[in-house]
């Protein structure tokens, strides 16, 4: 199992590097698309085979009623966080598979549940307790990077359907308990990089972001469907469970 899930990796990094944006950039900047026009080029950019693709006409929706410009940012800032999420899940479905952390779980000192379960068999033999604690950080980080200025969040910014930076995360200067690090670059590396570096490095972002949301889905489907994802077969073990019932195990 530990040589096979490594091979699936090395065998899906060479596609990830292809995705990566060349290094062009269409304006100054670090802010994303904010038009349908800047939109439209910056799928070019993100990657120059497909463009721009919007069958379902998203863009040209008025989400909850709101403008194109709110419905771009929102859509933005959704990619954004569900590639996050989707690189750290596939990230962590490949470690989980093959290393277990040394260190208690519990205070009791339960140890880490065993490679011989599967990610998803792993979460399900967590406690309730463990579970609880990273939904509802999780839950803090979602709620703390929707803090505004004018909602007065004191580390808040623009929002992001408002003219702000999509992707962007907030500082934690406004937590009462100190914080010696933020979430997002956390040593202020990126204070010394060009504009034109952070443009690229957003690009590179977005297409590896949603190169991982179809990697963990692929994890995830051939689990749960046998030979639904060929290149898969006999690597990943099938996971009977639900997995959009977090609690049901």
């Amino acid at each position: 199992m530990k040589f096979t899930t490594v091979l699936a990796a090395a065998c899906m990094a060479p596609v990830a590097m292809a995705f990566n944006a060349p290094s062009e950039s269409i304006r100054t900047g670090t802010r994303l698309a904010e038009s349908k026009a800047e939109l439209q080029a910056k799928a070019k950019e993100l990657n120059p085979f497909i463009g721009y693709f919007d069958p379902l006409g998203l863009t040209d929706s008025g989400m909850y009623g709101q403008s194109t410009e709110w419905t771009i940012g929102f859509l933005r800032q959704s990619e954004i966080k569900h590639g996050r999420v989707a690189m750290a899940a596939f990230v962590g479905y490949i470690v989980q598979s093959n290393y277990v952390f040394p260190w208690a779980l519990t205070r009791a000192g339960d140890a880490h549940p065993s490679v011989d379960l599967s990610p998803p068999e792993q979460w399900d033999a967590l406690p309730f307790a463990s579970k609880l604690q990273i939904i509802l950080f999780v839950g803090f980080l979602e709620w703390y990077s929707e803090l505004t200025p004018e909602g007065g969040g004191l580390g808040g910014q623009t929002h992001y359907t408002k003219g702000g930076q999509p992707g962007k995360y907030p500082t934690f200067d406004a937590v009462p308990h100190a914080v010696p690090f933020d979430l997002y670059d956390p040593f202020q590396r990126n204070d010394k990089m060009s504009e034109e570096t952070k443009e690229r490095r957003l690009l590179v972002e977005i297409n590896n972001g949603r190169l991982a949301m179809l990697g963990i889905f692929a994890f995830l489907s051939a689990q749960a469907i046998e030979g639904s994802v060929p290149l898969l077969t006999n690597i990943v073990k099938p996971y009977s469970g639900n997995i959009m019932a977090p609690f049901e195990a």
